[in-house]
């Protein structure tokens, strides 16, 4: 596995960044709000319907319309490869996870999908009904016993739900060419629901990074990749699920620096 060190995914994003930068950055700052508060009004009024596909298909249509502002504001075409290797059965994903962006991708692309999200989150207004509405597993990003009591609750209903789950493993935003270590909830999660595991690399950061104002206009990739099935004991899942994705990633984001 090739290891890309900060210096070198840098290199992807100039010093000096021209004038069209920073006008389509403010452009798409100005849209990503004026965006997220409308849905946010809009999917607070869907989780007070029955059931959650009303809610559900809300939330896939926020993920568009950040990829459609992203694509035509800030000049980010995101690709989405691989998703004819998702299993017709529910999956858990277990994704790398480079940027706010990934997640308006999985939202758009995967209908009905539940995830595992940080309890950052509850600091923006509204959310915290959407987010129970919805089923989200919501753990503190600071790990401990709390953190795995919800989880355990959260997969208790996951059972008998026909959603596929979306967990970043590494817990944590990291740039391109930086790992965290990988936690063991994506396995907890692996092993009780008794389902395959899409791994998801990508090199979105090089456009967005983390939570960075500035956006390189560009072509970049999120790609699901062959799924684990279930079975593997968790030494041997979070070894698999770790190399493949990180050497894919390693690979798309010197494809992307090329």
């Amino acid at each position: 596995m090739t290891d890309f060190t900060r210096e070198e995914a840098a290199m992807a994003e100039p010093v000096q960044r021209p004038v069209s930068v920073w006008i389509r950055s403010i452009a798409y700052f100005i849209a990503y709000w004026l965006i997220t508060a409308n849905f946010a009004i809009l999917c607070t009024f869907l989780a007070l319907m029955p059931g959650r596909k009303i809610l559900g298909w809300g939330l896939q249509l926020y993920g568009s319309a950040q990829l459609t502002a992203l694509k035509y504001i800030a000049g980010v075409h995101v690709e989405v490869r691989g998703k004819e290797r998702l299993p017709s059965e529910p999956v858990v994903i277990g994704a790398k996870h480079q940027s706010w962006g990934d997640g308006f991708v999985m939202l758009a692309h995967i209908a009905q999908i539940s995830f595992v999200a940080g309890d950052h989150l509850y600091k923006f207004p509204l959310v915290g009904r959407i987010l129970k509405k919805i089923g989200a597993i919501v753990l503190s990003n600071q790990g401990g016993e709390e953190a795995r009591t919800r989880l355990e609750d959260g997969m208790k209903s996951l059972q008998a739900d026909r959603r596929d789950v979306l967990i970043y493993p590494e817990g944590h935003l990291a740039r391109p060419g930086e790992k965290h270590r990988y936690r063991t909830g994506v396995w907890r999660l692996y092993d009780a629901l008794e389902r395959p595991c899409a791994p998801v690399a990508t090199n979105l950061g090089l456009a967005w990074d983390q939570q960075s104002f500035f956006k390189t206009p560009g072509r970049v990739v999120v790609e699901f990749l062959d799924p684990i099935e279930p079975g593997l004991d968790k030494d041997a899942f979070m070894e698999r699920l770790e190399r493949v994705v990180e050497s894919r990633t390693d690979a798309l984001v010197a494809e992307g620096l090329r």
